[in-house]
Order: C-alpha cells, then sequence, then structure tokens
C-alpha cells in the first residue's frame, strides 16, 4: 500500500461520454445546466463535449451551442474530444476550450474500423496528419492513449505484450515528430478489466517505461470500475478519467447492457476514506449526479448518490452527542 497517492485527478467526462450513449434527446440547456453545475464540484477538468459526426453521434450534434452556452468557471479546464482536422478546427473556435492533440493507437483492428472506419494503416497515416495539423496551429501534444488496452468485444483478450508494443510505437511516433509524450491513458474501453489485469498492465508498461506517468479511463459495464480504479490506486496511479453519476459508454462497443463509466462521485468517496484528496466536493458532485439523473431521465448507476456520504452522516451524528 506503500503505492498509494496522495491526490489523484479526476478528469469529468460526463457530459461527453453520457450524452454521447444517451438513446432519448436532451436538450441543450439541460446538457449547459449539468456542465454548470459540475463546474462547482471543484473538479480541475471537464470534457464536455465531442465534435464528431452528429449522423454518428446524434448526442452531439449541438456540440457547439452547448459548449458557448456554459458559464465559465476561470478554475476549471474545458475540453473537447475530437478525432479530424475538422474538429480540431471546430475545437480550437471556442475561446474557453483547452485543446491538445493525442496519440490514440487501438489494439483492436476490429473496434478501430467500427469506432473511427479506418484501417490501422489509414490511422497511422491520420496520426501523422494530425500531428503536423497540431504543430502548425500551435497545438500540444503531450497526451497518449491506447483503446481497449485490456480487451475487446470484437478481438478478445489484449496480451500485455501488445500493450507495451504499442506504448512503444506511440514513443516512436511522438520522436518522429519531436514531441514529448508525459502521459499514456490505459483506456477500458470494453470493460474487461479486472484488478489483476490492471496491476499487470499498468506494471508491465511501467516497468518497461518507468518515467512514463500511466492514467486510466475506467467503464462499469462488468461492475469492475471501482475495484479496477482501487487497483490503480495500489500501482500508484494518480490520474482517472471518470464520469458523474457513472453515465457513458462507447457507443460502438457492441454491448448489450448498460455500458456506464466509473461513477466520479463514488471515485471520490473511495479516495476520501482511503486519505486520498481529489480537491473535488463531494457533497457538491452528489448533487450534480442528482442533476444527471434529472437530466437523462432514468435511473443512473451511481452509489454514493443513492447511498449519500459518510463525512454527512458522521456530522449529523457528531451534532447529536
Amino acid at each position: 500500500m506503500s503505492d498509494l497517492p496522495k491526490r489523484v485527478h479526476i478528469n469529468e467526462e460526463g457530459p461527453r461520454e453520457g450524452f454521447q450513449i444517451e438513446p432519448g434527446p436532451i436538450s441543450t440547456e439541460d446538457k449547459i445546466r449539468l456542465i454548470d453545475a459540475l463546474s462547482e464540484t471543484g473538479v480541475e477538468h471537464i470534457q464536455i463535449v465531442s465534435f464528431v459526426n452528429p449522423k454518428r453521434v446524434p448526442g452531439m450534434a449541438d456540440a457547439e451551442a452547448v459548449a458557448r452556452g456554459i458559464k465559465v468557471n476561470p478554475k476549471v479546464e474545458y475540453s473537447a474530444l475530437w478525432f479530424n482536422e475538422r474538429g480540431l478546427r471546430q475545437a480550437l473556435a471556442i475561446p474557453h476550450l483547452s485543446v491538445e492533440g493525442k496519440i490514440t493507437l487501438q489494439p483492436s483492428e476490429a473496434f478501430l474500423k467500427s469506432n473511427l472506419g479506418r484501417t490501422p494503416e489509414e490511422h497511422l497515416a491520420k496520426i501523422h496528419a494530425l500531428i503536423d495539423q497540431c504543430k502548425k496551429e500551435g497545438v500540444p501534444v503531450k497526451r497518449a492513449s491506447i483503446g481497449t488496452a485490456f480487451g475487446c468485444n470484437f478481438q478478445g483478450d489484449i496480451p500485455v505484450e501488445t500493450v507495451v508494443r504499442l506504448t512503444g510505437e506511440i514513443l516512436d511516433i511522438a520522436a518522429r515528430h519531436d514531441l514529448t509524450i508525459e502521459t499514456v491513458s490505459l483506456a477500458d474501453t470494453m470493460a474487461w478489466a479486472t484488478p489483476e489485469s490492471i496491476r499487470r498492465g499498468v506494471g508491465a508498461v511501467r516497468e518497461r517505461y518507468p518515467d512514463l506517468r500511466v492514467s486510466l479511463h475506467l467503464h462499469d459495464t462488468r461492475g469492475m470500475g471501482i475495484a479496477n480504479a482501487y487497483a490503480g490506486l495500489e500501482m500508484g496511479v494518480d490520474t482517472f478519467d471518470a464520469c458523474v453519476a457513472g453515465l457513458g459508454g462507447c457507443p460502438f462497443a457492441a454491448h448489450k447492457g448498460a455500458a456506464g463509466n466509473v461513477c466520479t462521485e463514488d471515485l471520490v468517496f473511495m479516495c476520501e476514506e482511503m486519505g486520498i484528496e481529489t480537491g473535488i466536493d463531494l457533497e457538491a458532485m452528489i448533487e450534480a449526479a442528482r442533476i444527471a439523473e434529472e437530466v437523462v431521465g432514468h435511473g443512473v448507476p451511481g452509489c454514493v448518490g443513492k447511498g449519500g456520504s459518510l463525512r454527512a452522516i458522521r456530522r449529523k451524528l457528531n451534532a447529536a452527542a
């Protein structure tokens, strides 16, 4: 347990991950209402929209209106997801968005085709083109990601050796463009990870590339999200992506059941009880989760939003004593 971080950084992705997969229409005003509530929780980063083809992801058809309509908190970094030059231009057009490039590789060719409609060769060419465009626009490229890093519904288990190899390929791509990658995110896009595979994957990448920071993007489809986050904490991981109320999931993952991401308020609660700082006001995040449930119009997977924080119960007990 000596590797536990003293503080973790949680990237809130509920607005982007959540709204991209919701089947029913959600008004632009309600999306903004949730983002504005999240902006007051103490989170330092919120990914608010995706600039993608609205025909493939209808929930992001109003991305520009959402991005322009939020009440900007200067203490919060707002970002958007994008995959091509058009998306990059859209992101750059919003003054208050933090825009950076990212090198993303997929060990699953089948998912790459399903998600982005590209072959590995086409994807590699697009990566080089996007890096060139980022450099031209002065957009930093310091982060990388490996999707389906623990398993894929189309391709099966992903060997740890493949993840290590792809990490090396990412660093080679960066070196070719005279870039330095500071963080690589291992993404459990298909929710195949277990605590043991988290330990193996993070450990293998760390052993081969000890100076590289590893972060985790976890999905909770099979109920392993918070357990996997705990395993990551044990390995010293201090950066996680999470979604308020457990919203989210990938619309191209071929899941039959619910496909939420690891829940932000559940992760904050666990960290608090472990003595790990997050900088997030848990009560405010629980209120944001309530708004999220109201906005999507159905029950949400998050647990702490329903059970409440122990801190609040302790306060009542102490006041009554």
